[in-house]
């Protein structure tokens, strides 16, 4: 650094020189395109309004030492191609450390975007390795770059008027030339959000090697029967990231399962506050919760730790008893402390469970486990995290985890499939030997070379009396039982139902195929193997399945994986999927959303005249330029999320009182039922951090007498002296 007055001058006449040059390259570009007037091709549309190439040569290096870089020196269509191939974070990262490239790769956007929207085939079919390779074999989110241009562009004002933060650098560049590239600073924060979305791609900060998982639920947004969770906001600093890394939550909040610190229902997404999305990025939401004034929240950092809040009474939030050996309700976000020596890389919920996987691939479940659903061999409670070591899953690699009403689905990085839990309506997938305690012929541990247990389970050793009088106390008896009882009644269930598998094994059928994601739901699941087929399986005339939830055309159940033989005829593959109750959908790899099951009250975007349907019906967007990336099912409610991050709700949940279904009465006639957009909001957009009111406290009066200030008092006591 220049210490002198004259060394001071002569850099300060050097950035002055630098930036007259620059000037006078623009102004010359701009004579010359004002001057051609013949037309342009598209791919020449879609390059900079003025030459790339001669602007790089213009621009002076800060350094000398950057002139010898080869990224420096290559022409932009081989710029364009290596580009491609680096991830957005790192594309963020070139563009803070080489500012002479800052404004340059503005054309290389089109083509690095593309490259993760399309997919490529010579004249044989096969696939370019050029084009993005997704998890079910590539996407055609669109077709060419003038496509590929014009989704860029919507990103920017998706959603409507979110208040998105704009740099100063770019705002400036807005008033110079309102025409050219203004959202060039942009740009890495909506490719990290594409790169999630198609390729399943995402850093984590927890160590240099750790991946997030390539396909799961919750990874923009997660439904419980009674509320919602959306990953929104965020500032742009080095410790959060770009946007999507707040949360936003609304719906039912008795709880404390909004985690907005009040026990208030909320109509309207609300943001999460402590630095939420602005010190510490959310990767991951996930909504639990059952039907009976039960549920509670997960949120996964992007440093591998877990926050939860909402309903503690039984052991879901991970936290154990706390001072007074109480299971006290979180009304905001608390670390799960348990957990602060493991790397997590997934996290789900179910209605009275959860459960999260380490980086070293482990599966750790906490929770109600009376029907067997946390898989340590017993139906025991667990008020901490407790490792699955069962069934063979401590010699098993996990790549995601899946949390239904009570049973729980694991896949592992070989595409293998594991279920436990409840196994009477078909959830599981595979076949069971009944479960009971009181049975001499068990065996008193897991037999064969994979884990699986043969016959029933031995009885476990007792617990002890004072462990039994913790458990009760802490869970408040009354309320308790009374839930657990009201939610066994709506499954037709008991508490000694002998279809409880509280061990965890795999689904024998679908052996040899490479399964990518699960999804458990209220009655019934669903997989997705590598080619985009999609398998459904649960609950018989009941349930899920006679409202048409399995997808295979008829009321009847299924006990084991049966392909959803609609999509083949249809020729279309499965991106992302979602089981709710008693419905489901899913969005193929060119962003169309399809839903079936039970679509009264418009949960499913399919319109109100329409009460359930048994095949899949394609969605109504509005739009034929909407495209779609992902999808999750509540129990009166959905939401999907489009390829520019905007948000849509079908449905609703009922607050405040209020009928379940759309509350909005201006809705024209023929909108009711059909997908809403949620006005102001885009996941990934930045936008500025809320602040809390801070209430100014009143004076107070007791009776006649008020409590005032020190100085107030000394005042009024020398007047009445005087």
């Amino acid at each position: 650094m220049a210490k002198t007055k004259e060394e001071r001058e002569q850099r300060r006449l050097e950035a002055k020189a630098r930036a007259e040059k620059r000037k006078a390259v623009k102004e010359a570009a701009k004579q010359q395109k004002q001057s051609d007037g013949s037309s342009k091709s598209d791919d020449e549309s879609i390059s900079n309004k003025i030459n790339i190439n001669d602007l790089r040569k213009a621009l002076p290096i800060s350094k000398e030492h950057n002139a010898t870089l080869a990224v420096v020196n290559l022409p932009t269509d081989a710029l364009c191609r290596v580009m491609r191939y680096l991830p957005a974070r790192e594309w963020g990262a070139l563009t803070l450390t080489c500012t002479g490239l800052n404004l340059t790769l503005g054309g290389c956007r089109v083509s690095h975007l593309s490259s993760r929207l399309m997919r490529r085939e010579d004249e044989e079919g096969k696939q370019s390795t050029c084009g993005s390779m997704c998890l079910v074999g590539g996407l055609q989110l669109c077709t060419n770059r003038k496509e590929a241009q014009e989704i860029l562009e919507q990103s920017f004002v998706g959603g409507g008027e979110t208040n998105r933060l704009v740099t100063k650098k770019m705002k400036l560049s807005r008033k110079k030339n309102p025409n050219g590239d203004t959202d060039a600073d942009e740009y890495p924060g909506y490719a990290r959000f594409v790169e999630e979305a198609t390729l399943g791609y995402s850093a984590m900060q927890c160590s240099r090697d750790a991946l997030f998982p390539t396909h799961l639920q919750g990874r923009f947004a997660s439904c419980s029967p009674e509320h919602s969770l959306l990953r929104i906001g965020g500032g742009g600093n080095t410790t959060s990231g770009p946007g999507g890394s707040g949360v936003a939550s609304w719906g039912v909040g008795k709880r404390g399962q909004l985690g907005l610190g009040y026990r208030e229902d909320e109509a309207e997404p609300k943001l999460l506050l402590g630095k939420i999305g602005w010190g510490v990025r959310i990767v991951q939401v996930a909504a639990g919760g059952g039907l009976v004034r039960v549920a509670h929240s997960l949120l996964l950092t992007s440093t591998g730790r877990v926050l939860s809040f909402g309903t503690a009474q039984y052991g879901a939030l991970g936290h154990g008893y706390d001072a007074g050996k109480q299971l006290s309700d979180c009304l905001r976000p608390r670390y799960i402390d348990a957990l602060k020596n493991e790397k997590c890389i997934c996290v789900a919920a179910g209605e009275l469970h959860s459960g999260v996987v380490t980086a070293d691939g482990d599966v750790y479940t906490f929770g109600e486990g009376f029907c067997g659903q946390l898989g340590h061999g017993d139906r025991r409670p667990q008020l901490l995290p407790k490792q699955v070591t069962l069934g063979g899953l401590e010699d098993e690699c996990i790549a995601n985890l899946s949390m239904g009403c009570r049973h729980s689905l694991v896949t592992t990085e070989e595409g293998e499939v594991y279920s436990w839990g409840l196994g009477r309506f078909g959830v599981l997938g595979r076949s069971y030997t009944d479960f009971t305690y009181n049975n001499d012929v068990g065996m008193a541990v897991p037999d064969g070379d994979e884990g699986h247990v043969v016959g029933v389970a031995a009885q476990p050793p007792p617990m002890p009396a004072a462990e039994i009088d913790n458990v009760v106390n802490a869970a408040n008896v009354q309320d308790g039982i009374n839930d657990v009882i009201a939610s066994l009644e709506a499954l037709n269930l008991t508490l000694d139902d002998p279809s409880d598998q509280c061990y965890p094994r795999v689904i024998d059928s679908l052996k040899g195929m490479r399964i990518v994601g699960v999804s458990a739901g209220h009655r019934h699941s669903m997989c997705l193997d590598e080619f985009g087929g999609l398998y459904s399986f649960g609950s018989g005339a009941s349930g899920a399945g006679a409202s048409g939830a399995l997808g295979h055309g008829d009321l009847s159940g299924q006990e084991f994986p049966i392909k959803v033989t609609e999509f083949d005829n249809m020729k279309v593959r499965i991106h992302q999927f979602s089981a709710g109750v008693d419905m489901s959908m899913a969005v193929d790899t060119k962003g169309v959303v399809y839903a079936w099951g039970k679509a009264s009250e418009g949960r499913l975007g399919l319109g109100v005249g329409r009460t359930q349907t048994s095949l899949p019906r394609e969605v109504d967007m509005g739009n034929t330029k909407f495209k779609a990336v992902d999808v999750e099912c509540g129990y009166v409610h959905s939401l999907i999320v489009g390829l520019d991050g905007s948000v849509y709700q079908c449905g609703g949940v009922g607050t405040d009182g209020n009928d379940d279904g759309q509350q909005d009465l201006d809705i024209e006639e023929s909108q009711r039922g059909l997908p809403k957009l949620l006005d102001g909001l885009n996941i990934w957009h930045r936008i500025a951090e809320p602040k809390a009111k801070v209430v100014k406290q009143q004076w107070q009066k007791y009776g006649k007498y008020e409590l005032k200030g020190r100085s107030k008092m000394m005042q009024e006591g020398v007047r009445a002296i005087g």
